[in-house]
């Protein structure tokens, strides 16, 4: 689904941007991209030159508080519960790992749908949640998944210094 939401995207970018590259190419030369700026100037770039196109989750106009959780906004140190009254920490890492102070396990996070969903070494998964104004963590053990009953809800609390919620 990824690679289909990229593909179209790039299409999309592609069809604006040939009129303007077909119009500048002898100048850019064949092979390249000519991106147009709102104040007008422009940067040419080589298409040999790019890996790929992300569109990042814009919230241009949106406050925080309507805006959908972006993909950032997970990154950091979590204060949850255990669903036996007591707290843990899972901290999600930039680079897709996590880890947790509950039993010291490692793990990879993403980003999906608007949510964090955890997959630890151990089989067991978590997923933090957007729940109106905050946020929880939604337990499931090894051999379910994210769509089944969870095995317990608790309050999330980034933990960071500066969170960007």
């Amino acid at each position: 689904m990824k690679k289909l939401v990229a593909t179209a995207c790039l299409s999309s970018v592609l069809m604006f941007a040939l009129p303007v590259w077909a119009a500048t190419a002898p100048a850019a030369g064949a092979g390249s991209i000519v991106i147009v700026f709102k104040d007008g100037h422009r940067q040419t770039v080589k298409m040999s030159e790019i890996e790929r196109i992300e569109f990042p989750a814009a919230e241009q106009g949106a406050s925080a508080s309507n805006a959908g959780p972006s993909r950032a906004r997970f990154l950091g140190k979590w204060e949850v519960g255990d669903g036996a009254g007591n707290t843990f920490y899972i901290t999600l890492y930039d680079d897709g790992d996590a880890k947790r102070t509950l039993g010291k396990v490692r793990g990879k996070w993403e980003y999906v749908d608007g949510e964090a969903h955890i997959t630890w070494d151990d089989g067991a998964q978590d997923a933090i949640r957007r729940a109106g104004a905050h946020f929880q963590k939604f337990a499931y053990h090894m051999g379910k998944s994210f769509t089944d009953e969870p095995d317990n809800v608790t309050p999330a609390r980034n933990a960071a210094a500066n969170p960007s919620l």
